[in-house]
């Protein structure tokens, strides 16, 4: 089975692992190879991130990891000048740091960040590959080694947080959703240690969470979220309050709402 060898190949090179939901692995190390920047897209926790980890130790390619953020600007990313022992000196954000010595430059969630975050980017992804530093006035050309890659929420967009088109054109996209539910029942008793049955019924339940999600929840239920409740279970938590700490309470504030969650947990797993 194509997850299954996956899985042992990821163990013996200590590569993080990662189960592939189609040819997303096949994808992302072509757009590597040609110097393609690549935008993912997908739900909160299904897996974008520890997709980014596992290929790039695949690569065998350092990870610049960025958290996006409302606060986070261009100059987070270049660098600045600061102040070291009574001197200005220039120190490189991740982005440079990642455009001058090779390797992945991951910004995850980059609609959260400010709008001038963008057109930094934007250089380095067209022929032309440079990123501008203004400050120093360098004009870094990136290695061949150097990736862009950007991850967001289509369903957090709004007009407010949206990739604009014409930035959303510069990468190629690769859409994730959450795995089948035999495949994220696997990955849960992977990672949770919770026997496959057990597993199961939380998959199960978070199947009828996510079919809330627009109505009642902004948000459904991740793989993340499953595997924690999992892990609470696997510990000896009870059930119930396993559930809803691992899975409802993370997902509103709303009284009512957390009841109904409740009711339809208990009509699933009992």
């Amino acid at each position: 089975m194509k997850s299954a060898l996956h899985a042992i190949d990821a163990e013996k090179r200590d590569i993080p692992a990662y189960v592939p939901s189609g040819r997303e692995c096949a994808l992302f190390e072509q757009a590597w190879r040609h110097r393609l920047p690549v935008l993912l897209k997908g739900p909160t926790g299904c897996g974008k991130t520890r997709f980014v980890a596992h290929m790039a130790a695949r690569l065998e390619l350092p990870l610049h990891t960025v958290a996006c953020h409302d606060d986070l600007t261009a100059a987070d990313l270049t660098g600045r000048y600061l102040l070291k022992g009574g001197d200005t000196v220039w120190t490189d954000g991740p982005l440079t740091r990642a455009v001058r010595e090779g390797g992945i430059c991951y910004l995850d969630e980059v609609v959260e960040a400010r709008k001038d975050v963008t057109v930094v980017l934007h250089p380095l992804t067209d022929d032309r590959r440079i990123l501008p530093l203004e400050r120093t006035g360098e004009e870094l050309i990136a290695p061949p080694g150097f990736m862009l890659v950007v991850s967001y929420n289509p369903g957090y967009q709004n007009l407010l947080k949206a990739l604009k088109p014409s930035t959303r054109q510069r990468f190629v996209a690769i859409e994730f959703d959450f795995l089948p539910p035999e495949q994220e029942t696997a990955v849960v008793a992977a990672e949770s240690g919770l026997a496959p049955d057990r597993a199961r019924a939380l998959v199960d339940l978070a199947g009828r969470l996510r079919a809330l999600r627009g109505h009642d929840l902004e948000e459904g239920v991740s793989t993340r979220l499953i595997v924690y409740c999992a892990t609470l279970i696997g510990a000896g938590v009870p059930l119930e309050d396993a559930v809803l700490a691992g899975m409802i309470e993370p997902l509103t504030d709303d009284a009512d709402v957390k009841l109904a969650l409740i009711e339809v947990a208990r009509s699933v797993i009992g």
